[in-house]
């Protein structure tokens, strides 16, 4: 290891150096701790007494060989302090930890599994000038089985049920929440304790690599949702590591963070290249095709709060990590998760930008969501909340995401979000979500909303699938996949969404119809998106440039999608570019000109 490389956060290999490496003989051990009086391993393999480690290097540095050490073997790293006390903690580095509530480290053989993913990652590349139709899911509460213990599956027999209904629904990649393990259930995996070690509720390392090799097999792409801002408090993690604020900041203003939990030190280059190691080992050793990077603006700014400032060694962390990983790994996506309006997010770390490829669009999410929960009447004075996401559209490159964040908390589902009694609910959520996947924008939907779930996500408890038993809801999930399934295919949909030419407003000035009416162009092909958000039928004068005839795409009022019927044609032959239409209430209808 480059020894000078990690102190000042410039490697990502750390963890091919430090943690449990197995031997001819057995395994040899290493971690950083410069504080520690004396350092043991404790473990299976030496019916947990201690067998010393010595410092190398220069006495920061921590190593001992141990002969008969086996995979599946467990072990903890005893740190002494110089008061004589000491703690037992999980390895940092290590490849694999024990369920809760038991937090030993696990002997894992990382070269136990072989790919045959050969074809899909020559090919992968970021999808900015391709369709990307994310489906975000909590792996431990999308499907559960009463046969088991606490209801898991495994990665493996999760992937034999995903693979198939992602596909069938309209998805080409999925986003599981973190994975690397985690003491409390509903942290949802925010609140790590193991960064390099994949949960054990769902299996070991080689299932994890069976699954997304499966994925990538099956033409499904797989993101992480990666956590590098906070850690667990609990003692055997890395909280007061080698009995000092090692990869913690040791000032509680601005070390604890919103969450209670500690917040990683990112001046430090030993945490940097901790951080960015365990982003390489995510994508490196387990192919994943890219990272969600939780809570960026808790890194742009002090505690995520722009008026302490930017913290300065904490992005330019970011700006390494994210320029090394594009040029280690080909065609990977790095995903910011960021409300603010810091510039340059998806700006090249060349062009003073932090190097991501893609930025949550927050904003859009939040108008709109917001749009949908008012009276018909109030759409009218808050119309141009929906226009608004074009003023600022080609400054990042966004997903609009209706994430796990909006399901949960007393916020109510996505479908509960809309105006009125549930009977209404339903075309508006349908024209909703078409307006969402004919918005410039590449797309992100959280498990359940394709179905119209009416309960908050819990992760205790798998997605209400019965419902569907009901006509509605059954309808409902056949246009969202009919609706992504269009989205895949229509280039107009997402060839340009990050160029101005990609898009042009029609209509954007009816304020008491409460109509919107926009094309998306992608060379020669285009499409026309009109949508009616109010609770009475709009007449409404379509003129459209260098137009013969229109063909019907989809409509969100068809009896089919539980909508009432509407008299939108199928064919519509323009005279001299223009066309009178009847838009039903609540509804979207998408064309493809001819």
């Amino acid at each position: 290891m480059d020894h000078y490389g990690f102190y000042t956060g410039k490697i990502l290999d750390a963890y091919e150096y430090f943690g449990c490496h197995l031997t001819d003989e057995g395994a040899v051990f290493r971690t950083f701790a410069p504080a520690a009086r004396k350092i043991c391993v404790i473990g299976d393999f030496n019916n947990w007494n201690e067998t010393d480690m010595y410092n190398v290097y220069n006495n920061h540095f921590w190593e001992c060989n141990i002969e008969g050490v086996k995979p599946g073997m467990m072990y903890k790293l005893r740190i002494y302090k110089h008061d004589g006390t000491f703690t037992d903690h999980c390895d940092p580095y290590g490849y694999g930890m024990e369920l809760r509530p038991m937090s030993a480290s696990i002997v894992r053989n990382m070269n136990g599994y072989t790919f045959s993913d050969e074809k899909w990652m020559n090919k992968r590349d970021n999808h900015v000038n391709k369709p990307l139709n994310i489906y975000e899911l909590h792996l431990g509460s999308w499907r559960r089985s009463g046969e088991k213990e606490n209801g898991w599956y495994s990665y493996t027999e999760i992937a034999d049920m995903l693979i198939p209904y992602v596909k069938e629904k309209g998805y080409n990649y999925i986003e599981v929440m973190p994975i690397a393990e985690h003491p409390c259930d509903n942290s949802w995996g925010y609140q790590q304790t193991g960064f390099y070690s994949p949960t054990a509720r769902y299996g070991g390392c080689d299932e994890l690599k069976e699954m997304i090799d499966k994925c990538h097999n099956n033409g499904i792409g797989v993101i992480l949702d990666f956590v590098p801002v906070h850690f667990a408090v609990d003692g055997y993690g890395l909280a007061k590591y080698d009995g000092t604020h090692l990869y913690e900041y040791p000032n509680d203003a601005v070390g604890v963070s919103e969450w209670g939990s500690h917040n990683f030190n990112h001046s430090r280059g030993e945490v940097q290249s901790f951080l960015q190691s365990a982003a390489n080992y995510w994508i490196k050793e387990y192919h994943f095709d890219g990272l969600r990077i939780d809570a960026l603006s808790n890194i742009i700014y002090w505690h995520g709060d722009k008026n302490r400032g930017v913290n300065n060694n904490a992005v330019d962390y970011i700006k390494h990590m994210n320029k090394s990983l594009k040029e280690m790994h080909k065609g990977i996506m790095l995903i910011a998760e960021d409300s603010t309006s810091y510039p340059g997010v998806t700006k090249p770390v060349e062009e003073a930008g932090l190097g991501f490829d893609y930025k949550w669009d927050m904003g859009w999410m939040n108008d709109t969501l917001e749009y949908f929960k008012l009276s018909p009447e109030d759409r009218k004075g808050a119309y141009h909340k929906l226009t608004f996401s074009m003023m600022y559209n080609y400054d990042e490159k966004f997903i609009m995401p209706l994430s796990h964040d909006e399901v949960v908390h007393g916020k109510a589902t996505i479908l509960q979000k809309m105006y009125g009694d549930l009977d209404i609910k339903f075309p508006q959520a349908r024209a909703m979500y078409m307006y969402m996947y004919a918005h410039p924008g590449k797309k992100l939907n959280f498990m359940g909303n394709e179905i119209g779930q009416l309960r908050e996500w819990d992760e205790n408890r798998e997605q209400d699938w019965d419902i569907t038993d009901f006509p509605m809801h059954k309808k409902f999930e056949l246009f969202i996949k009919d609706l992504s399934k269009k989205y895949l295919k229509l280039s107009p949909m997402w060839a340009n969404d990050h160029n101005r030419e990609g898009f042009k407003w029609i209509d954007c000035h009816q304020e008491e119809k409460c109509v919107y009416v926009f094309e998306r162009i992608a060379g020669n092909k285009r499409i026309v998106a009109l949508f009616n958000f109010l609770d009475k039928a709009a007449d409404y004068d379509l003129n459209i440039d260098d137009c013969n005839e229109l063909s019907l795409c989809i409509d969100s009022n068809d009896k089919k999608y539980g909508g009432n019927g509407s008299n939108m044609q199928k064919k519509v032959n323009m005279e001299e570019g223009m066309v009178s239409m009847t838009l039903s209430p609540y509804s979207g209808v998408i064309y493809e000109v001819i």
